[in-house]
């Protein structure tokens, strides 16, 4: 659990840091820096899902995953949650429910998440979440000086999401083969496109209800252990 308690307050400092920075930069400078960021985070997303071999499993996991987020309503949840926050710190410090939501995605969905969460449980490395860290800190900072200090509530969320994976990678460490983390971060890795793409158009995609698609190669993976297909 150190790398993901290492990660979850790198995203507090950087956002502190970017609060302070928050009424000091015009607005035109965070929009543009936004913009600049939303590319960035399009071009890591597509370098992870360039790697899957599996492109029909990929396509098959997306469908699936989607209409189990959709039925679950997770991005409605996540949003529900950024309110609730909301209502109960000042209104001085400004929307949160976008930050929050955003961010969470952001630091969550992606392979180095998953990748290095697994390797923190079953090895107890935790250098793949260090380099995570600083990439998730130098992140907030530009996140929260444009959208508010719900960027580091997300701090939650990344201490809770890796933290899962972290305890139970050792039960499922046997399933965890190169091919089923490859193809897992190669629908994350879409999915991080899809935030980069949100954070620069207006038009959303509801990646929150897309997050249940990382697993689904997993779950085919035990289907075709468990019948031999």
């Amino acid at each position: 659990m150190f790398g993901t308690i290492v990660n979850a307050a790198a995203v507090i400092a950087g956002s502190l840091v970017g609060i302070l920075f928050k009424g000091s930069i015009p607005k035109k400078y965070n929009t543009t820096v936004m913009h600049a960021m939303g590319l960035a985070v399009i071009l890591i997303g597509l370098t992870s899902a360039l790697k899957t071999v599996n492109i029909l499993l990929l396509i098959f996991s997306l469908a699936i995953g989607s209409i189990i987020g959709e039925a679950l309503k997770i991005e409605d949840r996540l949003e529900t949650i950024g309110k609730w926050i909301e209502k109960r710190v000042s209104n001085k410090l400004g929307a949160i429910s976008e930050g929050f939501v955003t961010a969470s995605l952001v630091y969550c969905v992606g392979s180095m998440a998953i990748v290095g969460s697994l390797e923190s449980g079953l090895t107890g490395n935790h250098q793949t979440l260090f380099a995570k860290s600083i990439l998730d800190g130098i992140t907030s900072i530009v996140f929260a000086s444009s959208l508010g200090i719900g960027v580091m509530f997300s701090a939650v969320s990344v201490f809770l999401y890796q933290g899962s994976i972290t305890i139970a990678s050792s039960s499922i460490k046997d399933l965890l083969t190169p091919e089923v983390v490859t193809e897992m971060s190669g629908v994350g890795g879409l999915l991080i496109a899809a935030i980069g793409i949100n954070m620069i158009f207006t038009k959303r995609i509801n990646v929150g209800n897309m997050l249940p698609a990382i697993f689904i190669p997993l779950l085919y993976y035990v289907i075709r252990i468990t019948f031999k297909i």
